[in-house]
């Protein structure tokens, strides 16, 4: 075998893990194929990431209960699984209840029997204490990889993104842009991206806190204009 075809193996086997990951998202966030981006009613869908938290979560629950908004968490297995009381009250309250892996794990880095355990262990910690199975599923940072949408419709997700977000994970966004970017945002289907828990890498950990503030301004001033406020289950997937 010469040199000329080893560097040619080299370079194609080199090129499967881009393949597996960044360009298979690349390709489903760009053509929206099997993914909801968008929600195809009037309104605002609050939906957030990386929770349960015992204390933000439970203080985001008392905000959205006092305007009687319902709103959709995507929450990481093993926190709901400590958390169990958390997560029986999210479902008590109306709320819905999503997938956000087991641990907050990136895609890329899961072989597709790794991401079928997070998916598949995330949905029976769920399933056990809301007594419902789980039908939603967003992935870390929206990373997907090429079994995503497979094992998806496999188990009979809807995958969740997004239309907006304020990087509410920093101190400084949520301070700086948060409630004005908030204000901005179309009753149109948007789906809004915000975080009730800050402990994972790159965050800070009181970001929940400040985004707390700046979510309950925006509430007053959202409900009090009438704004709809939307749970996806209903969503029309892209296909």
């Amino acid at each position: 075998m010469g040199k000329r075809t080893i560097a040619t193996i080299i370079a194609c086997l080199s090129f499967v893990p881009l393949l597996y990951t960044v360009l298979a998202t690349a390709f489903i966030r760009l053509t929206g194929f099997g993914i909801v981006k968008k929600l195809n009613r009037n309104g605002i869908a609050l939906t957030f990431d990386d929770g349960p938290h015992p204390v933000y979560t439970v203080e985001l629950l008392n905000l959205l209960k006092k305007h009687n908004v319902k709103a959709t968490f995507f929450v990481v297995g093993e926190k709901a699984k400590a958390h169990p009381a958390i997560l029986k009250r999210m479902h008590e309250e109306g709320h819905q209840i999503g997938i956000h892996h087991l641990q907050h794990t990136s895609s890329w880095l899961l072989s597709p029997s790794q991401l079928k355990r997070q998916l598949v262990e995330t949905e029976r910690i769920i399933q056990q204490v809301t007594g419902v199975r789980p039908i939603l599923y967003r992935p870390p940072w929206g990373f997907l990889n090429a079994a995503s949408i497979p094992l998806a419709r496999l188990r009979g997700y809807q995958i969740i993104i997004w239309t907006h977000h304020f990087k509410d994970w920093k101190v400084a966004s949520c301070k700086t842009r948060l409630l004005d970017g908030l204000r901005q945002v179309p009753a149109d289907g948007s789906i809004i991206l915000l975080h009730d828990d800050g402990t994972n890498p790159g965050a800070d950990d009181d970001a929940p806190g400040v985004m707390l503030e700046k979510l309950k301004i925006f509430l007053e001033e959202a409900t009090a204009q009438g704004t709809p406020f939307l749970l996806p289950c209903t969503a029309k997937r892209n296909v």
